[in-house]
């Protein structure tokens, strides 16, 4: 916010999973600028709902933090009711953050639409991304559409983003330009001793046994031929987590039947920006870590050992100057950015970061500012997407007018100790299944 405003603003930050917590918290800090805002955690219960351990790997903190299902968060936004004298004053938030795959945001702006409904004044609501966008960009974008402030993490994003909405002729006056709100650390200062490469895995990209299997077969190989090298594979959840995407075939699994790892290979966790302290070479297929690194200015290689394809989100880094092959790696190949793309990416470590939220804190200010706001209108209604919408909505519960269904979960119910049992168990039932049962089923289909 402006250096003018002192009052610390209630934010209130809706996550499906730990990147996106991540991303939700710290893209509230930098929205209220030098003020710290009072920031309270939201948890959508579901398939990748974060383990406390991967909520101590973010390292954000809050100052409340809980479950929720859909109907207990809109519980929570709903505050003062519509007659209230001052329903501003009774609001529960200033700003609602919603950190949440494309679906969850549009099932979340149409239940916050009804809850809302009939009222002036509202909290302003935020979206966006996690980090690069490549794949259902239209699909994903669209479902976003009806929040006050859809960010975009760099101005190509943003250019992108606005001329999907005007193609379908919705409002793109929403779409704001800032940058990740995780980048930052310590710009690199040269070699380190040992020398240090890392690879940074993703949980779905490549997908396959055989592609993931070959990529750490090379890691070994790059370690067995550099012996005075430190190899790290940086993996972002233990067997049995699950992230924003599901991880089927875990590389800690892999790693054990391949036998004995090269003594200057090791598996790490942690956060990125503490494994880039250390980082002389951040190698990844086409990870957002890519991204943090190159903020820093940290040598970075984007792998086209598997090819540039959409499927494998590389090809977003064509005319980087980062993409190479293992086999170049091996040889001692060191990449060099080009600077004019880094810089389309919001990624330049120039001090231009520093203001990189400007835009956004204005907005948000003169929305805050203004007597009334309008409704939350999304692209997608009942009228726009009939065959669509409707099923959205069901997935959490909601009606085709945003309102809870019956036999939604009770807001004002905290579940047993018999009932939180079943749920671990059910979700850790669930998360079996994914990368347990499910390859095999696969494997016996290609038989």
């Amino acid at each position: 916010m402006p250096a003018s405003a002192t009052k610390a603003l209630r934010v209130a930050v809706l996550a499906d999973s730990d990147t996106r917590w991540k991303w939700g918290a710290l893209t509230a800090r930098r929205l209220t600028g030098d003020t710290e805002p009072r920031l309270d955690g939201y948890l959508l219960r579901g398939r990748a709902t974060p383990t406390p351990r991967q909520l101590k790997e973010v390292g954000v903190r809050a100052d409340s933090l809980r479950e929720v299902t859909a109907a207990e968060f809109l519980r929570a936004m709903r505050g003062g009711t519509a007659d209230t004298a001052d329903a501003a004053a009774s609001a529960p938030y200033d700003v609602v953050v919603l950190a949440l795959v494309g679906g969850g945001v549009q099932a979340m702006l149409h239940g916050l639409a009804h809850t809302w409904q009939g009222r002036g004044k509202r909290p302003v609501v935020v979206s966006g991304y996690v980090g690069v966008v490549y794949e259902k960009l239209a699909d994903g974008l669209l479902l976003r559409h009806g929040a006050d402030l859809v960010l975009a993490n760099s101005r190509q994003d943003a250019e992108r983003f606005r001329a999907v909405y005007e193609g379908v002729g919705a409002d793109a006056s929403s779409v704001t330009e800032v940058a990740l709100p995780f980048l930052g650390g310590s710009p690199y200062a040269g070699r380190h001793d040992p020398y240090t490469v890392v690879f940074a895995a993703q949980p779905s990209v490549p997908e396959s046994r055989q592609d993931r299997a070959y990529l750490l077969n090379r890691l070994i190989r790059h370690a067995t031929l550099h012996p005075g090298r430190e190899v790290l594979l940086k993996l972002r959840s233990r067997p049995g987590e699950h992230t924003t995407h599901l991880e089927e075939l875990p590389y800690q699994k892999l790693a054990q039947k391949a036998g004995p790892l090269p003594p200057n290979l090791r598996l790490v966790y942690g956060n990125m920006g503490e494994v880039l302290d250390r980082t002389d070479l951040l190698v990844t297929v086409s990870s957002t870590a890519a991204l943090e690194s190159l903020h820093r200015r940290v040598p970075t290689v984007v792998l086209t050992d598997l090819g540039i394809r959409e499927a494998l989100g590389n090809h977003h880094f064509v005319g980087s100057g980062c993409l190479a092959s293992w086999d170049q790696l091996d040889a001692g190949h060191t990449p060099v950015p080009d600077e004019e793309w880094v810089a389309r990416q919001g990624v330049a470590a120039d001090g231009a970061y520093e203001t990189a939220f400007d835009a956004a804190r204005e907005r948000i200010a003169k929305l805050l500012a203004a007597d009334r706001l309008p409704p939350l209108t999304p692209y997608y209604t009942p009228r726009t997407a009939p065959g669509y919408l409707p099923g959205i909505l069901a997935r959490h519960h909601l009606g085709p007018d945003g309102s809870p269904l019956p036999g939604a979960p009770a807001a004002d119910r905290q579940p047993g100790p018999v009932r939180q049992i079943v749920r671990r168990a059910a979700r850790g039932a669930y998360r079996h299944g994914v990368q347990r049962v499910a390859p095999v089923i696969r494997r016996m289909g290609e038989l």
